[in-house]
């Protein structure tokens, strides 16, 4: 079963004021944390969809495990960057899960049990939750691919969440930080001043 991870790394973080992707965090940036995340799951293939100054993100991305996408329409909304990712997937692809640029810090375990649970149920519609709240990276099936690409503006996947109600898997994860992502100033200080470890599992 063929499974790959698109991230979401395009928009102009309008709320942050710079470019979040390349804010320092413990030795790496925001973006590269994820990057690396990704690469160490069992996703066989991860895809980073760049956009919004992208000429100084590029050159900064370490390994070459990674195929970079540059999405020139990034500022109509995060549908054109989910669309940018899906055409680059391969054919055969059977699910893509979607992990946002700016949440650094969801583990390589937690997304490697949404996937063993995409794997077990065959859901069209995969994500995680942490104390009864749900949170982000989300997995859609081969299913849902005709919908993601009927996306427009800034919606994301959201507006079919209700299609798909009755056959959405939600898996519990012991991992807080599917629901932190920097969007703001306070949220990068709030990253900074975090204790490692990071993760309960």
């Amino acid at each position: 079963m063929s499974i790959a991870g698109v991230i979401l790394a395009a928009g102009e973080a309008s709320r942050m004021g710079r470019v979040k992707q390349l804010l320092p965090f413990r030795g790496k940036t925001v973006l590269q944390w994820v990057i690396d995340n990704a690469v160490a799951s069992s996703l066989q293939r991860v895809v980073l969809v760049l956009g919004h100054r992208a000429d100084l993100i590029e050159p900064l991305i370490a390994g070459e495990k990674v195929t970079v996408i540059k999405n020139g329409d990034y500022t109509t909304g995060q549908s054109s960057s989910v669309k940018a990712g899906m055409k680059a997937l391969p054919a055969g692809t059977d699910a893509v899960l979607f992990l946002l640029g700016d949440q650094p810090l969801v583990a390589p375990e937690t997304i490697n049990r949404i996937l063993d649970a995409y794997r077990t149920s065959r859901s069209p519609i995969v994500l995680p939750v942490f104390n009864g709240k749900r949170g982000n990276p989300v997995l859609f099936s081969r299913e849902t691919f005709p919908r993601l690409y009927a996306l427009a503006g800034d919606s994301g996947a959201r507006p079919f969440f209700e299609e798909y109600a009755g056959r959405i898997q939600q898996v519990q994860v012991n991992d807080p930080y599917i629901h932190f992502d920097v969007d703001t100033e306070e949220d990068y200080q709030r990253l900074l001043e975090l204790d490692p470890p990071f993760r309960r599992q």
